[in-house]
């Protein structure tokens, strides 16, 4: 009823009467009154009047009527610990595919390596179920595709060229604009689900904790919507795994790469490895090639370039 009756509102610029909207929702304008005022409590400006209702303005907060395609798939919580967590939990009770678990904060936000995640206010933190048909040895296909796809709608959405590094991250210059996580389960070597979990610097200021990060906003000079961000990713990442091409993603992440020809230092709690990014294959591992020439696939780690002054 929400998603209608702010379709409805948006859909005009003057007021549009009560029993318009009854009419046009098929309800009473008792109804029509309580959800107005639920909308005004949750930040919607809406002007009342004997001559009917006007939106004048919107928080740019991701509810999940903000979604009408998908509004059932949209979990939205002001706070919570994290929504990798809540969305595993999810996961293991049969949430169906492609569900999204949205968080405003997170006590408790994961990043790559068991690190802490930080979530400012502004900035977009969430997690999407996906239930892919497929073996365990192709679920990097996804994040993969996540990561290009996100690339793509920051490019579009804010006009800048955004870059990924090696795995997913999305950097514009040298600093970090968003950051992803992936986990799964499996059964007897087919997957039962994969969690994607991405935060994205949008109106919030990571740099007092993360330096060598930046938001979107910073990068503008203005603030970026997040609904509408949100949305055109979800509605486009969508679309790209329901008919999913391999080797497209792969080669779209290169030519958006970050990584590839440089210098760079994989680390992992066990080791470091240095070479030159010259390659992915089709699974997405790092293939670098040695000061010996020896090639070297990497499977996981933190990704660093090497400064040409520094390279040997």
């Amino acid at each position: 009823m929400k998603s209608k009756l702010l379709a409805l509102l948006r859909s005009q610029e003057d007021r549009i009467s009560g029993e318009t909207l009854r009419y046009r929702l098929n309800t009473s304008r008792v109804t029509i009154w309580n959800h107005i005022q639920k909308l005004q409590s949750l930040g919607y400006q809406i002007e009342a009047s004997g001559k009917g209702y006007r939106l004048v303005s919107s928080p740019d907060t991701p509810y999940p009527f903000e979604f009408p395609d998908r509004e059932d798939q949209i979990h939205y919580y002001p706070s919570i610990d994290s929504t990798m967590a809540t969305a595993k939990q999810m996961a293991r009770n049969g949430c169906p595919h492609f569900s999204v678990v949205i968080a405003e904060e997170q006590t408790r936000g994961k990043g790559r390596l068991k690190r802490t995640w930080f979530s400012d206010p502004g900035g977009l933190y969430f997690t999407i179920v996906l239930r892919p048909e497929i073996p365990v040895t192709q679920v990097m296909r996804y994040p993969f595709a996540a990561s290009v796809v996100l690339c793509r709608t920051i490019r579009n959405a804010a006009g800048i060229d955004a870059t990924i590094k090696w795995p997913n991250d999305i950097l514009f210059g040298e600093r970090k604009l968003s950051g992803m996580l992936c986990e799964m389960e499996a059964e007897t070597e087919q997957v039962s689900f994969v969690n994607i979990g991405i935060g994205i610097n949008v109106n919030n200021d990571p740099t007092p904790r993360e330096p060598r990060a930046c938001s979107l906003r910073t990068i503008l000079g203005h603030p970026v919507g997040r609904v509408s961000l949100l949305r055109e990713f979800l509605d486009a990442f969508d679309m790209t795994i329901q008919r999913l091409h391999p080797e497209a993603i792969m080669e779209e992440w290169k030519s958006a790469s970050a990584t590839l020809g440089k210098r760079v230092r994989i680390v992992t709690p066990q080791q470091a490895t240095e070479g030159k990014a010259i390659d992915i294959d089709s699974n997405g591992n790092l293939v670098i090639e040695q000061e010996n020439h020896h090639l070297e696939t990497v499977f996981y780690g933190d990704c660093f370039e090497i400064p040409t002054e520094n390279a040997r």
